[in-house]
């Protein structure tokens, strides 16, 4: 029990100083923090009457302007995208700004401090005085970001690690589907006593979807080439398997690109299940999909368009399924809002338009 009870001490915590609701606690606490260590330091006692109050806002008023700036300007645009020297010289260039600012402002009432120093040694040990100060607090700040980004960061590893979990167990479940095993089975031995060239063909695709299947599917990270084939892999197949049913595969940019680009795996599978699924047409008639890859602008696009029956009515619940609902929750974490998804429909055709950074 009490090891139970510190971790729910703890992830109360965590959650206060990361998540958004206790935003404006957090910063009540900074400021008045902040306030009550000026106050009680020696900032103001070597001044008398309302002069002490003068300097004490003064100096915490360039506090917080520093503070702000720093956490969320420097810290966002240099620190965290890995311009430390920049960053630290961007630093230093604030502090000196405030403290010669403050210096400036607080020569109005320096006649009324109690004991005045020589000029010199006064202006020397107030700016040394406040470097020493500023720094440290400055870059307490920069902690305080740094801490809230590694909690994010291990709350969205966290949940795209049981995200991942929970999909691999259900692929599991269905990756090999022993109807759909027993039905290319079938075919192959059907096609050995007619074509027994075409039934080589089948057995080497169907070899090379299971493989990718196997082996590659557990990888962070595949080819996007790899994607491609094991698409038109399970495509040709499903092909083998109807009639009235063509696909159509094209990459809008040069091989070379498509070779040194990778992606999560299985990252489109969902979509073309989808529409294998919602392309059989019960009157018979001729089915397709159509899936075109482009690179642009460091942006990879996908597009999936396949036929469907006009009787039948797919509505964003149903098309959208627990797959494809996996698949959002997925794209989420692994692009937070770097991604767009798009679904369109209408009485003949259900097309999805995925756009996701390389």
């Amino acid at each position: 029990m009490t090891s139970q009870t510190q971790e729910l001490k703890n992830r109360q915590i965590i959650n206060f100083l990361s998540e958004d609701r206790y935003r404006f606690l957090r910063h009540a606490g900074l400021l008045l923090g902040l306030f009550v260590l000026f106050y009680y330091s020696d900032l103001s006692s070597q001044f008398s009457g309302i002069y002490k109050y003068y300097r004490l806002l003064c100096i915490y008023t360039v506090f917080i302007i520093m503070f702000y700036v720093n956490m969320y300007v420097l810290v966002p645009l240099f620190f965290f995208k890995a311009k430390y020297l920049l960053y630290l010289v961007l630093v230093v260039g604030l502090v000196m700004t405030g403290l010669f600012f403050s210096g400036y402002m607080l020569k109005i009432i320096e006649p009324h401090r109690l004991h005045l120093p020589s000029e010199d040694a006064h202006r020397i040990r107030s700016f040394y005085e406040g470097a020493m100060i500023t720094v440290p607090i400055i870059m307490l700040t920069t902690t305080i970001k740094l801490l809230q980004r590694w909690i994010k960061d291990n709350d969205r590893i966290s949940a795209l690690k049981e995200l991942t979990l929970h999909m691999e167990l259900n692929e599991l479940k269905n990756q090999i589907n022993p109807h759909f095993l027993f039905n290319m089975l079938n075919n192959v031995k059907a096609l050995i006593r007619t074509d027994p060239e075409k039934a080589a063909l089948v057995i080497l695709k169907l070899s090379e979807f299971l493989r990718y299947q196997l082996y590659e599917n557990n990888e962070k990270k595949t080819a996007l080439t790899s994607e491609i084939n094991f698409i038109s892999n399970f495509l040709n197949l499903e092909k083998i398997r109807r009639d009235n049913f063509s696909f159509h595969i094209g990459k809008q940019t040069d091989e070379p690109l498509f070779r040194s680009v990778f992606i999560p795996p299985n990252l489109f599978t969902t979509f073309v299940e989808n529409a294998v699924k919602h392309s059989v047409d019960i009157s018979g008639a001729a089915a397709f999909i159509n899936i075109e890859i482009a690179i642009l602008q460091d942006k990879l696009h996908f597009f999936c368009t396949n036929s469907k029956s006009p009787d039948e009515v797919i509505t964003d619940q149903k098309y959208s399924g627990l797959g494809l609902i996996n698949i959002k929750r997925r794209l989420e974490l692994l692009y937070q809002q770097d991604y767009s998804l798009e679904l369109k429909s209408n009485d003949h055709e259900y097309s999805i338009h995925l756009t996701i950074p390389v």
